[in-house]
């Protein structure tokens, strides 16, 4: 940015922990945070459970600069605990200023110079014709509405940061055949956003005593199963059935066999036994190499999780292994009581792919098995894309992702082809907040001009190469994970704004000890 230039106006939406972290690292440019309900907190305040809880401990689920009062305490921080924390940081760092509550982006236009196209030749036409964050005139127009009123109201900025996240807000909603689906249903039907709505006596009233049926095995659905059995105690309560459609590896503690779970995954040395983007041909044949090592790791963690919980028992051990589900974050930690639960004959299981419809009594399952039913909940998560493109204009919208489902985002945060601005909160790993807050330190870093962005075309070669390794590493990469070479990625961000990339103390540390947030602290209070 040009010495006495006028300062460039950026725009933020969402105001989630991604939202938070972005105003904070941009309060230099004193950037506008348009919140669409009446709370800050994203997913933490509108869709979460009453028993929903973080799926980390609190000391690897902190921001850099901002640690828990109580970071010692070992159990996980509830939603409330959460909202409470997010609170504190933003009155910390008086970002309350920067936020407008109850405004609801409902459209942007693009009104910048350069527009995507197949033309490769059209490519240095975008960010600013150098890789430059902002342009010479305001880059989008944002429409607004406040409050009540209906009335739109246009504002024009250089840059605009996307946090509106992946999940809340558009429900993902499964398709049926014409003439059965839930019209046909003498019960009731609920999306876990709906739940979400409920207060605590009315979601144990909406369960109690009834038989409930729940769809999905992953966070929400086991968080949902065992609050249907905690309200169906008793002689009249009634069993939930629980229908999964994909198993996954469930864990029940960060500690495997006595070793602390960061060792497999999370540490350098256990990161250099998968692949990486761009590793280069000596690595690439080191990993092939390595592959049994990396095979018995998943294994050995594989035993453990088949000794300590009833999989067998249940039908619920998964044919893949562990560490497919690891590098694609689908990996889901267990409350306390669910088996036990389970034991006690309130939870069961069935299996369906997603052919299943609904019949006047309850559910039909792929095998024409009839399930019956007082009320079923859907635990089939949400839409984030289809959010995204309800906002962006064309022909950005078509944009969202690419021909394998993956959003291509380089460091995780820039759109090659969607110029003047950035997207935080779209790629996943073992700690989001902690994704979330050093992109936005980077950003921060690139908006103050302290780099460039390289050209569109290297751009795309990085994202496809992440993109590449992530289809070589699990069967479920439709998501932007990176909890396998998470270490790496942080690196190349690392040294894109001048820092040392090796961010301990010694190289036993470097080489062992998990990484985590307080290891990407600013570079002036680490010395």
């Amino acid at each position: 940015m040009e010495k006495g230039a006028p300062m460039p106006r950026v725009a933020i939406m969402g105001s989630g922990i991604s939202g938070l972290a972005a105003a904070k690292e941009l309060r230099w440019l004193e950037p506008v945070l348009f919140e669409a309900t009446d709370s800050i907190g994203g997913v933490w305040k509108h869709a979460s459970f009453r028993s929903t809880r973080l799926q980390t401990p609190r000391p690897d689920y902190e921001f850099s600069d901002y640690q828990w009062p109580d970071r010692n305490d070992p159990s996980f921080p509830t939603h409330a605990e959460i909202l409470d924390y997010l609170h504190g940081y933003a009155t910390h760092f008086d970002l309350w200023r920067f936020i407008k509550m109850e405004t609801r982006v409902v459209e942007l236009r693009f009104v910048g110079d350069g527009r995507p196209s197949a033309s490769a030749g059209s490519f240095s036409e975008l960010w600013g014709g150098k890789g430059r964050p902002f342009a010479d005139k305001p880059a989008w127009e944002v429409g607004v509405v406040s409050g009540p009123s209906g009335v739109v109201q246009w504002y024009e900025f250089d840059f605009v940061v996307m946090c509106i996240g992946k999940y809340g807000d558009v429900a993902n909603m499964p398709e049926f055949p014409r003439g059965r689906g839930p019209e046909i249903f003498r019960g009731k039907v609920l999306h876990t956003l709906d739940y979400c709505k409920l207060d605590e006596e009315s979601s144990k009233q909406l369960m109690k005593g009834k038989k409930v049926v729940i769809f999905g095995y992953k966070k929400s659905a086991i968080d949902l199963a065992v609050e249907c059995a905690e309200a169906n105690q008793g002689d009249d309560g009634q069993p939930c059935t629980m229908v999964i459609r994909t198993l996954h590896w469930t864990v029940p503690s960060y500690s495997i066999w006595g070793f602390p779970f960061f060792l497999f995954f999370s540490t350098r040395f256990s990161q250099f036994l998968h692949e990486r983007p761009n590793q280069g041909l000596l690595r690439s044949f080191a990993c092939r190499l390595l592959s049994p090592l990396r095979t018995g790791v998943s294994k050995f963690i594989e035993s453990y999780l088949s000794w300590k919980l009833p999989l067998e028992k249940y039908g619920l051990k998964p044919d893949h292994p562990f560490v497919e589900d690891y590098a694609s974050c689908q990996m889901a930690i267990l409350p306390e009581k669910f088996f036990a639960e389970a034991d006690a004959g309130r939870i069961e299981f069935k299996k369906s792919s997603s052919q299943w419809c609904f019949w006047e009594g309850g559910v039909v399952l792929d095998d024409n098995t009839k399930v019956k039913a007082d009320v079923v909940l859907l635990a089939t998560g949400f839409d984030g894309k289809k959010k995204l493109r309800s906002v962006l204009p064309e022909p950005y919208r078509g944009l969202i992702v690419d021909s394998s489902g993956v959003m291509p985002l380089y460091r995780g945060t820039i759109h090659p082809l969607i110029p003047h601005m950035a997207f935080v909160g779209y790629i996943e790993s073992v700690s989001n907040l902690h994704t979330s807050e050093l992109r936005c330190k980077w950003l921060g870093r690139l908006l103050r001009g302290q780099f460039e962005l390289p050209p569109v075309e290297a751009m795309f070669r990085q994202t496809t190469e992440e993109i590449e390794v992530m289809k070589r590493t699990t069967r479920f990469y439709r998501r932007h994970c990176i909890s396998t070479f998470s270490i790496n990625h942080s690196d190349a961000m690392c040294e894109e704004m001048g820092w040392s990339s090796w961010r301990k103390k010694n190289w036993l540390a470097e080489a062992f000890a998990a990484y985590c947030n307080q290891d990407y602290m600013e570079e002036d209070k680490l010395e």
